[in-house]
């Protein structure tokens, strides 16, 4: 069993910054890819960055130059600078872990972090 804990939403001027965390806990053999969705009202669920064992990471051309993407261990962060009011949203982690050598790679989210900025 896999768990993923998202924290660091919050309420933001339009302008500043916010740095989200995702840890995940439980029976884990490694994590491929690591990543960032998010969803708002009405509109369906988007990447916003990924990152691989590798390093490599992939952005949304609306975050690139403002969101980085990193990792470490089990956690995947996201910081997020000169933030815009379309920026709010459902904040979702995602990881794509194996338990075991010889299992399986599986899908894992995390429960969503709101991000609110005021303009």
């Amino acid at each position: 069993q896999v768990q993923l804990v998202e924290s660091g939403g919050g309420l933001v001027q339009a302008g500043g910054s916010l740095r989200l965390s995702c840890e995940a806990s439980g029976s884990i053999f490694s994590i491929n890819v690591m990543g960032w969705y998010r969803q708002a009202p009405g509109k369906q669920r988007d990447l916003v960055a990924a990152i691989t064992s590798a390093g490599n990471t992939n952005y949304a051309d609306s975050v690139k130059g403002r969101f980085t993407i990193s990792r470490a261990k089990n956690t995947v962060y996201l910081q997020m600078n000169s933030l815009k009011p379309e920026d709010a949203a459902l904040y979702y982690c995602y990881m794509s872990i194996r338990t075991g050598w010889s299992q399986p790679v599986y899908d894992n989210w995390g429960q969503g972090t709101q991000v609110t900025v005021s303009s």
